[in-house]
């Protein structure tokens, strides 16, 4: 293979067009995620790997300010062809670059690989080793859309499938918004969620800004259930590339006394499949044993819905400041226990 360039994108079209093509490609990745953070005033590089004209591979990084030290983030990324050996270490050359001329303490990349021991190996060979912490999903539970609506609900688990049925018996009715506006409700029902369930709830920008990128592709949607007036669950959901994502969810009080966040997720798989996805991804669970982690009972939510788990590699870290990486070590070591991470 030739030299590998890495070479600045600035024209949307190349890069999507490039995503397009790849079955790994995923939202973390897109151009509207790029333009997400650079909305929320983070700055965001869109590099690509090109073999002479050719453009062989991408990475979206975006350097995050955060209080226990500047780091440079890769979620879902790069997209590149890993057996190719000068495509790794062009990606490995570049990301030490770029994190560099941020000043970044580290580079946290959690790339959409598998988790087994070749990809382990292959990063460690690369200097990076295993993070304290996660860098968005990494077990996640995946529904392929393949099928027919008869063989998913029948894969179900049995309660999944009545909590629909009974949803749809109630008057229980799901709607759909890809309007920026409405994100200032559902980020309100989030904090009120977070407050009842003890996690800490994301800001209003960036829900905002990341619903707004979304959907002005027509890739995003609010996704709301009521019996009556009464609001009992909401949604946000990114439809990008070959799957459906599955990203935040909030409920009402009174919401948790009845089956609305079945049929919202049984309304959005049914999109979904319509929208030509091929698979509907529930996104983080935890492991099915960890009972007593906070999520263990969203988890139980997603996987009666009969998807099968999938597990992508840990997040990596490659340090460039010794001193710095220590002191963020110390920070997240001590969070990841406090909140049962």
């Amino acid at each position: 293979m030739a030299r590998i360039r890495i070479v600045p994108v600035s024209d949307k079209t190349v890069w999507e067009s490039f995503l397009a093509k790849r079955p790994e490609a995923n939202f973390l990745q897109s151009w509207q995620w790029g333009q997400f953070h650079r909305n929320l005033g983070k700055s965001v590089d869109n590099l690509g790997f090109y073999e002479g004209n050719k453009l062989a591979g991408v990475l979206l990084t975006v350097v995050e300010p955060a209080r226990r030290g500047r780091y440079l983030s890769v979620a879902g990324g790069p997209i590149l062809d890993f057996t190719e050996k000068s495509l790794v270490s062009a990606f490995a050359d570049g990301v030490r670059e770029t994190g560099n001329r941020y000043a970044c303490a580290f580079v946290r990349v959690r790339p959409q690989l598998p988790d087994d021991a070749f990809f382990r190996s292959l990063f460690s060979g690369l200097g990076f080793l295993p993070a304290q912490m996660h860098l968005e999903a990494e077990t996640t539970s995946q529904l392929d859309l393949s099928l027919p609506e008869e063989t998913l609900l029948a894969n179900m688990r049995k309660t999944t499938r009545h909590e629909i049925r009974k949803a749809k018996s109630l008057g229980i009715i799901v709607k759909e918004s890809q309007d920026p506006a409405d994100i200032r409700a559902f980020f309100q029902l989030q904090t009120e969620t977070a407050r009842r369930q003890k996690f800490v709830p994301f800001s209003y920008p960036y829900l905002y800004e990341q619903f707004k990128a979304f959907a002005s592709d027509g890739q995003a949607f609010l996704y709301s259930a009521y019996k009556d007036s009464s609001l009992l669950a909401q949604a946000f959901i990114i439809f990008y590339g070959p799957e459906a994502v599955y990203h935040y969810g909030a409920s009402t009080e009174e919401g948790r006394q009845y089956p609305g966040a079945y049929l919202i997720q049984w309304e959005a798989i049914r999109r979904a499949r319509q929208r030509g996805q091929r698979r509907y991804n529930f996104w983080g669970v935890v492991a099915p044993d960890d009972t007593g982690h906070r999520f263990y009972g969203v988890s139980v939510f997603k996987r009666g819905f009969g998807g099968t788990d999938v597990c992508y590699l840990h997040a990596q870290d490659l340090i460039l400041s010794p001193a710095r990486y220590a002191a963020n070590f110390a920070v997240e070591y001590i969070r990841k226990r406090t909140r049962r991470l």
